[in-house]
């Protein structure tokens, strides 16, 4: 198991990739941290990693909340004693081209994706470093390499997550701590519910393996990444996307 007795934050958890990734973590012997605003769906993640083995907490979190954000580390700290690994996975859409896009909705996306990922970052950091080590694992998008039609505030957000990852790796990497981004293509998360079935045939017809990625191949990347098969991996942002940019 390639996590075992690492104590694994993931936010966004109780759906999607989130969800995903912690029931992946869980298989791996990690100890799991779900985070999520929805406190149902964080229950029924945490009795799903603890149905696959593993110690897990939940935590009903708002990444814009600054407050809630110490409060949970500050939690986990006090039941395990340290933090290993943080997944910054919680993320929102609210698509509007420009001349479209109001100021609530351009907001909305850079508060959750942007500044939700410094908080928690911040928040782990002296830990990981007084530790000696820690991983930071970013949710990017290939929205975010290459921009997309009607995303100016996701694709700003995930750019954004990728400048975070460059300059956190230079920074934290000298202390142990390393720094990696994911930048998956389309996947079949809730996030797509809105999306016409037409749009979607046109999605997986730009992709060379010629269908939409699922949550579990985004979680074996960030098990990989999390683990210390990843040890000299620092700095990186892996797209995962069946090639759809080729």
């Amino acid at each position: 198991m390639r996590l075992k007795n690492k104590v694994c934050i993931i936010t966004g958890a109780a759906q999607g990739i989130g969800l995903a990734t912690a029931l992946k973590f869980a298989q791996e012997g990690a100890t799991v941290v779900v985070c999520d605003r929805r406190a149902e769906g964080v229950d029924a993640a945490v009795a799903a990693c603890e149905a696959a083995g593993a110690s897990a907490m939940g935590r009903v979190l708002d990444v814009t909340d600054r407050v809630s954000v110490d409060l949970m580390t500050a939690a986990v700290l006090e039941q395990y004693g340290r933090i290993d690994v943080l997944v910054n996975n919680a993320g929102i859409t609210k698509d509007a081209r420009l001349q479209k896009m109001s100021l609530e909705q351009f907001d909305a996306v850079i508060d959750v994706n942007l500044r939700g990922v410094f908080h928690c970052a911040q928040a782990v950091a002296d830990t990981m470093v007084a530790q000696g080590g820690g991983v930071i694992l970013n949710a990017s998008s290939v929205v975010g390499i290459y921009g997309n039609f009607g995303q100016t505030n996701y694709a700003a957000s995930k750019f954004g997550v990728i400048g975070f990852t460059k300059t956190w790796s230079r920074e934290l990497g000298p202390k142990g701590v390393r720094v990696n981004a994911v930048a998956p293509g389309f996947i079949e998360t809730p996030i797509l519910g809105t999306i016409p079935d037409k749009v979607m045939d046109e999605m997986r017809a730009h992709v060379p393996l010629k269908r939409l990625g699922k949550p579990e191949e985004i979680a074996n990347v960030y098990a990989f990444l999390a683990s210390d098969e990843a040890s000299y991996v620092n700095g990186a942002v892996l797209e995962v996307s069946g090639g759809m940019t080729v």
